[in-house]
């Protein structure tokens, strides 16, 4: 097969991305390596999420300890995971903007997918030790400090509604980022909930909805982690990004003018920001040229998101290619 050769060119989209087309000889033709906005900073909501929370669990232990309330315990224990998750992916937030090096072609970016999902399945794990201290428990309910549950766990509404009002804008954006918004918003919730608890148990005495309580906060770990996990393994397993729709990908590329046809399409995550494509086109006219080239990483950019691409052409519909075949990976 033949492939376009020549020299390099850099434009600047509109979108404030650069498209560049490479062409090398007897190589491939590369439209693209577009970058994207760099995600925002959130490096001071990661020290004061984790700052707040520390000092909340050491609080929210003692409490639960003395005052005898498996709630305020899960909680804390909940809370700690998320100290931990928090500084897991603050860790992987730095780690992604690391420079590409010979063995680390593109950088670190994936450590960020890797947080996420750890996060996911951190998470998962801890809602297990809670739930069976709450099912013992519940067999075997004990007095509970009601005055201090409620106390307590409603400055955990505040803490974690701040925290959680921290990563409020990147959470469509960065999964990593959406990790730690869903864990801080959940635990708001499950705070609202231990206070509920104990103001039914101050006035009722019912003190088997302190481990109740603990239950519902098992259920809504479990209901805000399932969405993060799968997304996050996809992610890990090079699936297309959620909102990159393929077909109109696949769609989108064969329409370009001398497209006959497009095969070898791969898109994948590079990090929970940036995505990346490669793709083969046979346009039997002839390779475009650069401009043609540019023009397709621009709008890749701007309509799709996905900030590098690597295109290769083919020019020469009678020289089969041996990944064109849709099982052929």
């Amino acid at each position: 097969m033949t492939h376009d050769h020549g020299h390099g060119h850099e434009a600047h989209a509109a979108s404030h991305a650069h498209a560049h087309s490479h062409r090398h000889t007897g190589g491939h033709s590369h439209a693209g390596a577009g970058h994207s906005h760099a995600p925002a900073d959130f490096g001071r909501a990661f020290a004061i999420g984790i700052a707040l929370n520390i000092a909340f669990v050491v609080a929210e232990g003692l409490f639960g300890y003395f005052g005898n309330s498996m709630a305020l315990i899960a909680d804390a224990g909940h809370n700690l995971s998320d100290v931990l998750g928090l500084a897991l992916a603050w860790g992987a937030a730095a780690l992604s903007k690391r420079p590409p090096s010979a063995h680390y072609t593109y950088g670190l970016r994936g450590s960020s997918i890797l947080a996420a999902l750890f996060n996911a399945v951190f998470l998962l794990l801890a809602v297990g030790a809670i739930a069976w201290e709450a099912v013992l428990r519940l067999f075997n309910p004990e007095p509970v400090a009601s005055v201090t549950m409620m106390v307590v766990a409603g400055i955990g509404v505040g803490i974690n509604a701040v925290t959680a009002w921290l990563f409020a804008s990147g959470r469509d954006s960065d999964l990593n980022i959406r990790g730690a918004y869903l864990h801080m918003a959940a635990d708001a919730g499950v705070s609202v909930a231990v206070v509920l608890a104990g103001l039914v148990i101050l006035f009722t005495g019912w003190t088997w909805l302190d481990p109740v309580a603990s239950l519902a906060v098992a259920v809504v770990i479990v209901w805000g982690t399932w969405g993060l996990l799968r997304d996050s393994a996809a992610m890990s397993l090079d699936a297309v990004p959620r909102g990159i729709d393929p077909v109109a990908v696949r769609d989108f590329l064969a329409s370009r003018p001398g497209v006959a046809q497009v095969h070898d399409l791969h898109i994948w995550p590079m990090s929970t920001t940036e995505v990346a494509l490669t793709c083969h086109l046979l346009i039997p006219t002839g390779a475009p040229g650069d401009g043609f080239l540019i023009e397709l990483a621009h709008e890749l950019q701007h309509d799709f998101g996905i900030a590098h691409a690597t295109v290769q052409v083919e020019t020469d519909p009678q020289t089969p290619c041996a990944l064109a075949p849709d099982h052929v990976v």
